[in-house]
């Protein structure tokens, strides 16, 4: 069933469960998260593929994004809006449009989460990799539930966390098989190496 999303376009890409860090300072995303925290609802980020999100000409987005749950916020000190999110689920764009006062909007669906499994023999090292890297990531990810034992978790924490470009990490988004996005992760984490040195 579809619904209607403000969507905000980046240069990076969210997934289920991850955490993000925004600086909110231009009136339309300040009327969004305003919005948002009153009526209780997300909003779609999602990978800007062409154009600029700040300018007024046509931009493309992918297709499929993540939805954003607003966690924390306070006033920073350059005096901008600061944003913590986190990734719920993925999500479908339909059709979007850009309203008047300049806010990105989406008819968007859902889809469907992956099926919690544990992570395969083959992929084993994988968490004890990033429990390691885990130690180092700071504040933002007090935030985020560790669940080591699902492969689902552990391959978008490595996905987002993994030095790949933009359009590599929107693929494996995309991926409908948890168990091959762990796949595709588990090469670059050579076992008894700290995560990413591989």
């Amino acid at each position: 069933m579809a619904r209607t999303l403000p969507l905000f376009p980046l240069g990076t890409v969210l997934f289920p469960a991850g955490p993000l860090a925004l600086r909110i300072f231009e009136p339309r995303y300040v009327d969004m998260v305003s919005r948002c925290m009153r009526e209780g609802t997300g909003f779609g980020v999602v990978l800007l593929v062409e154009g600029t999100e700040a300018g007024a000409g046509a931009l493309t987005t992918a297709a499929v994004g993540t939805e954003a749950r607003i966690v924390d916020f306070d006033r920073l000190e350059d005096g901008l809006l600061g944003l913590t999110c986190i990734g719920a689920g993925r999500l479908r764009i339909v059709r979007a449009w850009r309203q008047e006062d300049g806010l990105n909007v989406g008819e968007v669906t859902d889809v469907a989460a992956d099926a919690v499994q544990p992570v395969p023999d083959d992929c084993a090292h994988l968490p004890e990799a990033l429990r390691r890297l885990y130690r180092e990531l700071g504040p933002l990810y007090e935030r985020v539930t560790p669940d080591w034992q699902d492969a689902v978790w552990v391959g978008n924490r490595l996905a987002e966390l993994a030095p790949l470009e933009p359009a590599v990490k929107q693929g494996l988004l995309e991926l409908e098989d948890p168990l091959q996005r762990l796949r595709y992760l588990a090469p670059l984490v050579a076992i008894g190496t700290d995560l990413l040195d591989a």
